[in-house]
């Protein structure tokens, strides 16, 4: 009997790139593929990158040159955001096999597929101009049963001054509301309970199919099995009233936002050429507050982006603490980006300087995501629970984005709990919200 060849898989970047990368999995073991377990060498690396900061590259270079270390003769398959922008960059690194953009990532398994059996290879490079990006792989990721990441929409027509999203990922496109349905009842069958949809600007759902994206939520609802669904990611423009409502009255919608703002200046935000100013962004957080009290609101950050003066940042540092004061921040230094409009901008803000102010911005995200916890204490909140366990407790999210931490009891796996959070905050590895979790005493498991 043949051995089965065995794969591994590396993925950087947005939860958009693993869903995708989940589903290339998948093909890989329907075509009767295994994964490599640790330590063992694999015949197939696959490797999908990430280009939104400089250092997200150099991180894909690395890891590209890792797996074709670990794994001599292996065929070396990348592909992702830095393979759609810069093919021959990572052609050109020892090792790699194949290089395939965005616009054919569903197709990997089949170019890996027909490099086994050949003798001496040369690197093969499937890349193509944005604009010629149409084809939209259909992609969902499982991990523990618990949650699942749907991807429901991809690209993006924006072009901000600092993002290379719309040439690594094409225009703004998506597939009918129906097949996405169909997605999430194949993720339900798997026994999942939450579902978190991703995309690069989902709030512009619907473009190519002539929908919107609120009927894309409203027919998910109606999705058997599923039990709850988190919005990943949201632009103010698009975050609407009747989103806004309709989220504030389902029984399976979260209360919880993420929401970029990117500067808290309107200088700044012309400068990036967002669609919105600071009045319009803390209105529309005032509108969720007002319908959803309790709503879990993080929001992204972009700080020293050229021309930002130190009078801009203390501005934008009192709207964040003073004006919106959101759950969570989500911090990112200026990251130049070869071949956008802010990569030729005059002013640029030092690194020692950007370091200082990601700095300061952190130490109000933990004060602000503290203050959020704390709000809570004392209350009852439903939280599905994950079988991870981690020094006896396992750990699960409230439907406002707490996370709750409690001794592990097998029968609340992948169960909604009614909790009483506990006082104190304690700290759980992992996890990017500040590591921290409330004690949690359930109020009824049977």
């Amino acid at each position: 009997m043949n051995t089965p060849r065995k794969v591994v898989f590396y993925t950087l970047g947005c939860k958009l790139n693993f869903s995708e990368t989940a589903t290339i999995a998948r093909q890989f073991e329907e075509g009767g593929f295994v994964r490599a377990g640790k330590g063992e060498r694999a015949d197939i690396c696959v490797i999908n990158t990430c280009a939104v900061t400089e250092h997200a590259e150099k991180k894909c270079r690395n890891i590209v040159r890792k797996a074709a270390r670990e794994h001599p003769g292996a065929i070396v398959a990348v592909t992702g955001c830095y393979a759609q922008l810069r093919p021959q960059e990572l052609a050109r690194i020892q090792g790699v096999d194949i290089v395939t953009g965005n616009h054919e990532k569903g197709m990997l398994y089949d170019q890996v597929a027909g490099l086994l059996g050949r003798g001496e290879r040369t690197v093969e490079v499937h890349a193509c101009a944005a604009e010629e990006i149409r084809s939209f792989f259909a992609a969902f990721s499982v991990g523990d049963r618990t949650r699942a990441f749907l991807k429901v929409q991809d690209g993006c027509d924006y072009r901000c001054a600092y993002c290379t999203i719309p040439d690594a990922r094409g225009a703004s496109r998506n597939i009918p509301v129906s097949e996405l349905v169909a997605e999430a009842r194949e993720i339900a069958a798997r026994g999942v309970k939450e579902v978190v949809l991703t995309g690069v600007n989902i709030g512009d759902f619907g473009r190519t199919t002539d929908e919107r994206f609120l009927d894309l939520i409203r027919a998910l609802e109606k999705v058997e099995g599923i039990e709850r669904y988190r919005i990943s990611s949201i632009e103010p423009n698009l975050l609407t009233d009747e989103v806004i409502a309709f989220c504030a009255q389902s029984a399976k919608f979260m209360p919880h936002f993420h929401i970029p703002l990117q500067a808290g200046t309107d200088r700044v935000l012309r400068m990036m050429r967002r669609r919105y100013d600071t009045a319009r962004f803390a209105e529309r957080l005032d509108r969720v507050r007002e319908a959803m009290p309790d709503a879990f609101v993080g929001v992204d950050v972009i700080v020293g982006f050229p021309g930002e003066t130190e009078a801009d940042f203390d501005a934008a540092y009192r709207f964040l603490a003073e004006r919106i004061r959101p759950a969570f921040l989500h911090i990112f230094p200026y990251s130049v980006r070869p071949g956008t409009p802010a990569a030729e901008l005059p002013d640029r803000v030092s690194p020692q300087e950007a370091a200082r102010r990601v700095e300061r911005l952190g130490e109000l995200s933990a004060r602000l995501h503290g203050a959020f916890y704390d709000r809570f204490v004392g209350s009852v909140r439903p939280v599905l629970f994950e079988s991870t366990v981690r020094e006896g407790q396992m750990v699960g999210f409230t439907d406002n984005y707490i996370r709750v931490a409690m001794p592990y009891r097998s029968e609340a796996v992948n169960r909604i709990v009614a909790v009483e959070l506990g006082e104190g905050r304690t700290t759980s590895s992992g996890y990017a919200g500040g590591e921290e979790c409330l004690s949690g005493r359930p109020l009824e498991i049977g």
